[in-house]
């Protein structure tokens, strides 16, 4: 099994702060607290952020007096703040993060040829196959064609993956279409208007072309939809059949320089980007 380094140690949420702890800058208020806690429900904010890897103790501190730390949607001014790491929602210089370590999602570029399913009784390959040990509790988020390469999501978080996968959650998924010829403006207009399929109609939410060379043109098509070989069929409807198909991106999420076969587990500001999305 190929995968590509799990790097957590930097994220978008701003400079200054860290996914992992041991590059975290040490401070002697880092050891263990030794005076008894009070009976206040919930647990102290920087304790959960440092379990989350945000930083020590210390440093979460430091975020929380510089005003980088809000739950719920308000900025925390004071220490000593009690949170209910199940339900707070927080952020770090505005951008969530998950602080549920109990389940993990994983970004995977499935190659050409192999079936999304965890097994297969005719023995065929599998993407539960490519993650061996990692597989177990692991369900994919909706599906890749067997013939179609590129981003496919694998979470042990089932709610997650239902609501990723859901049409009425509208996640825009984006792919790359090698097709025959060139395309010209009529088309590119006519696609964009929305195209009738046997089973309904299907609109895009972007449509355009990134390449034509020696008779072969590059089309990404972006849509929120996920009918069976819809970009297959919307593309051999309006006269340019699909000769590769890739998927890139699913929502914030994108393949960026994942070689084929291989597969890296998405970090808690992606995976908080992903919640954020979903209503989560």
């Amino acid at each position: 099994m190929n995968t590509t380094p799990d790097d957590e140690s930097t994220t978008e949420g701003g400079e200054g702060w860290s996914e992992d702890m041991e590059l975290a800058p040490f401070h002697p208020r880092d050891v263990e607290e030794t005076e008894p806690d009070d009976d206040r429900p919930g647990e102290r904010l920087q304790k959960v952020l440092a379990r989350a890897g945000v930083g020590s103790r210390r440093v979460s501190e430091d975020m929380i007096d510089q005003g980088r730390i809000s739950v719920n949607g308000k900025v925390v001014r004071v220490q000593g703040m009690r949170i209910d790491p199940a339900t707070a929602v927080i952020a770090v210089d505005g951008r969530r993060i998950d602080i549920k370590n109990d389940k993990v999602t994983y970004a995977m570029n499935k190659p050409f040829g192999v079936i999304t399913a965890m097994s297969d009784d005719r023995n065929r390959p599998t993407v539960g196959d490519m993650m061996g040990d990692l597989a177990t509790g692991l369900v994919h988020v909706g599906r890749l064609d067997q013939d179609t390469e590129g981003l496919l999501l694998l979470t042990t978080d089932g709610e997650l993956a239902h609501r990723l996968a859901h049409p009425s959650y509208e996640v825009k998924k984006t792919y790359l279409a090698q097709v025959s010829g060139s395309i010209g403006r009529d088309l590119v207009r006519r696609v964009r208007a929305g195209v009738e399929l046997e089973d309904g109609p299907v609109k895009v939410d972007s449509f355009q072309v990134v390449d034509t060379h020696a008779g072969q043109s590059v089309v990404e098509v972006v849509l929120h939809e996920g009918r069976k070989h819809i970009v297959r069929r919307l593309l051999a409807e309006v006269g340019l059949p699909v000769n590769r198909l890739t998927r890139t991106a699913v929502g914030p999420i994108d393949l960026a320089r994942m070689r084929t076969g291989t597969i890296r587990k998405l970090t808690r500001t992606e995976v908080g980007a992903l919640h954020e999305l979903v209503g989560l």
